[in-house]
């Protein structure tokens, strides 16, 4: 499984909800990052190890070699993939923390829940509802390409 270090709001149940899919369907990899439905920040990928080794073998990308995932979800026709997604679409926001903006709204978001480290991303959602404000914080902010490092 991965889960990077840039994702402080990750939530439990999502984690449980790929691992879910992945044990179920039994694909080469599954996540929740290619068919984007969840915050940006709230990604989960799970794989098998011999598609883990066939990407570190093969990939020869500078970027595939840093991000460590995409040689695998861009060659669907070597791998079985699995898409795992939500019931709505919440992928303009932005919860990952790359620049001083996303950790001024993470840091936000958990001052606002009593600095809580059980905050459920159902909850987030709700207060991004009652507060859309916030969301402004870091929705200027340009997500890299994988090729960008």
């Amino acid at each position: 499984m991965r889960i990077t270090s840039d994702c402080p709001l990750i939530d439990p149940a999502i984690i449980d909800r790929v691992i879910g899919a992945f044990l179920s369907k039994r694909p080469d990899y599954a996540s929740n990052v290619v068919e984007r439905n969840y915050p940006m920040g709230l990604d989960v990928e799970v794989m098998t190890m011999q598609a883990l080794t066939k990407a570190w073998r093969e990939a020869d990308k500078p970027y595939e070699r840093t991000h460590v995932t995409p040689y695998i979800y861009q060659n669907p026709s070597l791998f079985r993939l699995l898409h795992v997604t939500g019931d709505a679409d919440y992928s303009h926001y932005r919860w990952t923390v790359d620049t001083p903006e996303d950790l001024a709204f993470v840091r936000t978001i958990y001052e606002r829940f009593g600095n809580s480290n059980s905050i459920r991303w159902q909850e987030v959602v709700g207060l991004l509802d009652s507060e859309p404000e916030l969301a402004d914080i870091n929705r200027h902010i340009r997500q890299k390409s994988l090729m960008e490092g």
